[in-house]
């Protein structure tokens, strides 16, 4: 049957009409610009990057100042909500919250879920073991138990260096770190930023334990993005690369990661430059 010229002609502004609404509303800058706020989602148990102030009961953090650095860049408020660590690409993929700022590891495998902005840290994997356990290098592993958090990359990070070792995961860091001072398992995975954060905490009793010195990997941390959304990706990288080309990057890294922090972690070796990773 074919299409009277008029018809055919109404047919096509119509479907015009659709994918213009269609592409409106995959602009996800525009709605949050709409809305006057921008929702992280956030972990709050992963000192430095998000915590919770024990005077404010807020969210404060590294990644906390990054985001809200974000917002204002965007003219709108800041609002954090807190996610398991299983949960935070569903959580965003869903739309329950606008980005992630939740100690994510950008990689290869997880480019084909969502986008990333700019690497804002890079860390590794390390395993922390009590010194009385006698274990020395990561391949005194094979056949423990070894605990960590659910979802994230140190499982199969460990898997890949030690295949026989037997994971057993948590909802959150801190119950992992609980259940290796506990004796639950002989070693305890996590980014090295928290191991030492975690032991620091212990105070003198911190002495007792050892992280071993062989990274299982290198994890660059960026903001997480839903597929698509190039006009907030494009935001919240120029953020960013205003912060480096301003200071702001290197004081927020001194603030809560330098010599000055509790961490007194080594000088700054990244910048707020790059979201290419390696395999």
């Amino acid at each position: 049957m074919r299409l009277k010229f008029s018809s055919l002609t109404g047919f096509i502004a119509a479907t015009a009409l659709a994918l213009v609404g269609i592409t409106a509303k995959a602009d996800q800058l525009d709605d949050i610009k709409k809305k006057g706020e921008i929702v992280f989602g956030v972990l709050g148990t992963d000192e430095p990057n998000s915590f919770v102030d024990p005077k404010t009961r807020g969210f404060i953090g590294y990644e906390i100042d990054i985001a809200t650095a974000v917002a204002k860049k965007l003219g709108v408020k800041p609002v954090f909500k807190q996610l398991a660590v299983a949960a935070r690409i569903p959580e965003l993929q869903q739309g329950h919250v606008d980005v992630l700022a939740a100690s994510l590891t950008h990689n290869k495998e997880r480019e084909a879920q969502i986008d990333f902005g700019l690497t804002h840290f890079v860390t590794g994997s390390k395993v922390l073991v009590k010194k009385s356990s006698g274990i020395q290098n990561v391949a005194d592993l094979a056949g423990k138990k070894v605990l960590t958090v659910k979802g994230g990359t140190q499982e199969p990070n460990l898997l890949r260096a030690v295949p026989t070792a037997e994971v057993v995961t948590f909802e959150n860091t801190q119950q992992a770190f609980q259940a290796l001072q506990q004796g639950k398992g002989i070693a305890y995975v996590n980014d090295e930023s928290s191991l030492y954060n975690d032991v620091a905490k212990l105070g003198a009793k911190g002495g007792d334990y050892l992280i071993l010195p062989q990274n299982l990997n290198v994890e660059p941390l960026a903001l997480g993005i839903r597929k698509g959304e190039t006009a907030l990706k494009k935001a919240i990288d120029d953020t960013l690369r205003s912060l480096e080309a301003s200071g702001d990057a290197e004081k927020l890294y001194e603030k809560w990661w330098g010599a000055q922090s509790k961490l007194k972690f080594a000088k700054r070796t990244f910048r707020f430059e790059s979201d290419k990773v390696d395999g």
